[in-house]
């Protein structure tokens, strides 16, 4: 009896939605879906201006208003944070369309996409290559272009980013006295990211790290390595009173803003 029930209400349901009128479709002239998504993103309504766009395309493919829609849909998603479409959007109209005088828009947008999604250094920093390597991108493709020079810009700070966490990380394993883990994570900082202001502190550590290992030879050449590239850095006078054998001046460190919120390291 139960299973009679139990089909029967199936049967029902099944019913229901075949029963259902589906939405109808209005098919409406290129120029009106268009500047009916155009209004929805004066009004800041971008989810609705994307779905709009697509619209545009869906119901006009080979209109040259299709081309524009899709680039405009890609930037609605962009503004209403929906990142990942964006970026898909923006993939296919490159496929799509190579050679659109539009093309390095793409790319940029493309890059901003992931730029806006950079975390804090003590998080994965994942969006911060992506938006490394895009960023990279557009000023290789296109130098001339009216968006390498903010790439440029954006590119610097995402190199100062990462960077950032590689410190991050090496002030970590300082606290937790794993001295040749953070003398690892410092020389990526020196070796790797020479233009950041990241470099002074991290010759810096690394006399503190050689320092506590009693490694005073590594402690002198290293703290000679920063008096010659940063003469007149607060970091060398610090560097080199550690690699005499006095002790770490974290308090000066944190007076200068790099350690904000954490305890002495010793």
């Amino acid at each position: 009896m139960r299973r009679t029930v139990v089909a029967a209400a199936v049967v029902a349901a099944l019913a229901a939605c075949s029963g259902s009128d589906p939405e109808p479709y209005v098919e409406r002239p290129v120029e009106e879906l268009y500047n009916i998504a155009m209004s929805e993103v004066g009004s800041g309504n971008y989810k609705a201006a994307a779905k709009a766009f697509d619209e545009v395309e869906r119901q006009h493919p080979y209109s040259s208003w299709a081309t524009r829609a899709q680039l405009m849909a890609a930037y609605s998603y962009y503004e209403a944070e929906d990142y990942d479409d964006a970026i898909i959007a923006l993939d296919r109209f490159i496929q799509l369309h190579p050679g659109n005088p539009d093309v390095p828009y793409a790319y940029y947008l493309k890059a901003l996409c992931y730029y806006e999604q950079v975390s804090s250094v003590a998080r994965d920093q994942k969006m911060t290559r992506l938006a490394h390597d895009a960023l990279q991108e557009v000023v290789n493709r296109f130098p001339t272009s009216e968006y390498a020079r903010d790439a440029k810009l954006k590119l610097d700070l995402t190199v100062d980013h990462m960077a950032g966490k590689e410190m991050d990380v090496g002030r970590y394993y300082l606290r937790q006295k794993q001295y040749l883990a953070a003398i690892n994570r410092f020389k990526a900082v020196v070796d790797g990211f020479q233009t950041t202001s990241h470099v002074p502190e991290a010759l810096y550590r690394m006399v503190e790290a050689y320092s506590l290992l009693g490694m005073q030879e590594e402690a002198m050449k290293t703290a000679a390595v920063l008096g010659h590239n940063y003469p007149g850095s607060e970091w060398y006078e610090d560097a080199y009173s550690v690699a005499q054998g006095g002790q770490p001046v974290t308090d000066t460190a944190r007076s200068r803003g790099w350690l904000p919120s954490l305890p002495s390291l010793w």
